[in-house]
């Protein structure tokens, strides 16, 4: 015979279940209880800014738990495990920073969608000594200088509520020594921070010489990074590390207090996981400076750059291929399976709307890749901003004022800055050698504007009434941009094949290696730094390429939010 109270235990079984369901949990006496809902933490590998955010904003979990997770994971590969040595030096004061920041969050909001992130800066990047912080482009030089203030990006990045290095950030990043402008050495050393190496391949080159912000912006030791860039500094690493990188339009960041090479070339700009962070960054940082008066030329308004972020950007869009030059392997040096991704690369650009006018060649193409006017311009404006910046130092314990001193200090001191296989100081040399802004400089400025711009960039552009021109980031890429002053935009484009060629880099590094990252570059002209970010965003989306290969095990760091929240101190 069936129980006839078949039907109570039913509904109290389906009862039970509705219970569970709504996250409500039965006591021992009874009672019921609420449970918390399961947190899932972003994973700080890829983590972007605005779910970052978002976890701040729901109170899973703060910025303070954000610095210690970070803190734990560059502890786990930056000196021990794989040795990446992509972080130079850590901020005293970025715990207490960052409960400042949360205790301001909880009382009167956020003050941007920065608040309470961690940035970390490349080394050249000036931030105030009262924090702890050095400032020193990587070189021994520079242990323990003081400098007059933060630079101009710094305030910016203060302002917005940012952990930044000197306030409230990580580290410093490490760098190829004085932007690798110093001699023929391996990209991403310096006498301060080592050998940095890329994430992606035991001991491959991180590119330079904003090699730290690359590594570590490519495995999450940090939310965001910036690097600076002359020729290079940022699209290379950026390339080299899976990442989305802006090069600037120069004038459009300040370069104020950023240890320098040249006034002409030099600027500033984002290098993340993601052109959106990238755009966050970048509309953060962009503006007028007092201190920097090539930022006058800019536009009236600095624009929203995330409203550039369009999947639908390069529909209509004309984009050119300059081939000539810059495709030739027998010139730029590039492995043949560069060009192999690049030609996939174009069909899904234009399987995206937009036009290929190819090819689309630069009238100058060839008097860049045999021209010294970049170096002519470059060694006088390093040994007169140089200079300067030694002189404008409050204290340097090493003594060094000039770059003739610095060149004694290296000799002098050859354990910490001329060990075996990285002793050259070449370009110093070349640099101390010249004779200040004569007429030649003026001439070879001039001359790099017109092959940069007037007969370069701008030419082929009016030429084909072109909205962008793109090419693989490896090889010559950077150079008609860096003498014109012209932005370039990166994201990742493709990944070194497991059979490629291994070569040598440096005494330590190799290059290319198997899995090693390869970045695409839209480039354009002035203040075209919107449009590139459209670009770049829409094939980005498209083709989803950093996701398609992480760094090798053994350089992820295992250290995630969920270890850090609500664990002791």
């Amino acid at each position: 015979m069936s129980n006839p109270r078949w039907w109570l235990s039913a509904l109290l079984a389906l009862f039970a279940c509705l219970q569970i369901a709504r996250g409500v949990t039965t006591r021992e006496d009874g009672t019921a209880e609420q449970r918390k809902p399961q947190i899932q933490f972003p994973d700080l590998y890829e983590a972007s800014v605005l779910e970052l955010q978002q976890g701040l904003d729901a109170g899973h979990f703060s910025s303070a738990d954000l610095v210690k997770a970070y803190f734990a994971r560059i502890d786990e590969v930056n000196l021990k495990g794989p040795g990446l040595r992509a972080v130079l030096e850590l901020n005293p004061s970025a715990l207490a920073q960052a409960a400042l920041l949360d205790k301001e969050r909880k009382s009167k909001g956020k003050r941007s969608v920065l608040h309470g992130i961690p940035i970390l800066l490349k080394d050249n990047i000036a931030t105030v000594a009262s924090e702890g912080m050095n400032t020193t482009a990587g070189s021994f030089s520079l242990l323990g200088s003081v400098v007059p203030d933060d630079a101009g990006v710094v305030k910016r990045l203060r302002k917005a509520g940012a952990i930044i290095l000197g306030t409230s950030n990580l580290r410093e990043a490490n760098l190829s020594e004085f932007a690798h402008f110093r001699g023929n050495l391996a990209s991403g050393w310096s006498g301060r921070g080592g050998q940095c190496t890329n994430a992606y391949f035991k001991n491959a080159d991180p590119c330079g010489s904003s090699s730290g912000s690359g590594v570590a912006a490519s495995i999450g030791l940090a939310a965001v990074t910036l690097g600076s860039e002359t020729d290079g500094s940022i699209t290379c690493p950026s390339s080299n590390n899976n990442l989305a990188g802006i090069k600037p339009t120069i004038g459009l960041v300040s370069r104020a207090g950023v240890i320098p090479i040249s006034e002409h070339q030099d600027t500033v700009g984002p290098m993340t996981r993601s052109l959106t962070d990238a755009a966050i960054v970048l509309s953060v940082i962009a503006g007028k400076d007092p201190n920097d008066n090539f930022t006058v030329a800019q536009p009236p308004v600095v624009p929203d750059f995330t409203k550039a972020l369009k999947k639908d950007a390069l529909k209509g869009k004309r984009i050119g291929v300059p081939r000539r030059v810059f495709l030739n392997d027998s010139i730029t040096g590039n492995d043949p399976f560069v060009n192999v991704v690049f030609e996939q690369a174009l069909v899904t650009i234009k399987s995206l709307g937009a036009t290929i006018i190819d090819p689309a060649d630069l009238p100058s193409a060839d008097e860049i890749a045999n021209s010294n006017n970049e170096t002519i311009v470059l060694d006088i404006d390093f040994k007169v901003q140089l200079n300067a910046w030694y002189q404008s130092l409050l204290k340097n314990p090493s003594g060094v004022r000039s770059l003739a001193d610095l060149i004694a200090f290296n000799n002098a001191n050859p354990d910490l800055e001329k060990p075996k296989g990285f002793a050259s100081q070449s370009i110093l040399i070349e640099s101390e050698a010249t004779v200040g802004r004569n007429a030649t400089f003026f001439e070879s400025l001039a001359f790099d504007r017109d092959l940069g711009a007037t007969r370069g960039i701008d030419f082929v552009l009016k030429a084909h009434n072109l909205d962008a021109i793109v090419l693989p980031a490896p090889g010559f890429t950077t150079t008609p941009a860096a003498i014109a002053g012209y932005p370039i935009v990166t994201v990742p484009l493709g990944f070194y094949p497991d059979n490629v060629n291994i070569s040598s880099a440096g005494p330590l590094t190799v290059y290319p290696a198997p899995g090693v990252p390869i970045g695409l570059s839209f480039l354009g002209t002035a203040f075209s730094d919107f449009e590139l970010i459209g670009f770049g965003f829409a094939y980005e989306q498209k083709t989803q390429t950093r996701l398609a290969r992480k760094a090798i095990p053994e350089a992820i760091p295992k250290t995630q939010l969920k270890d850090i929240v609500g664990k002791a101190p």
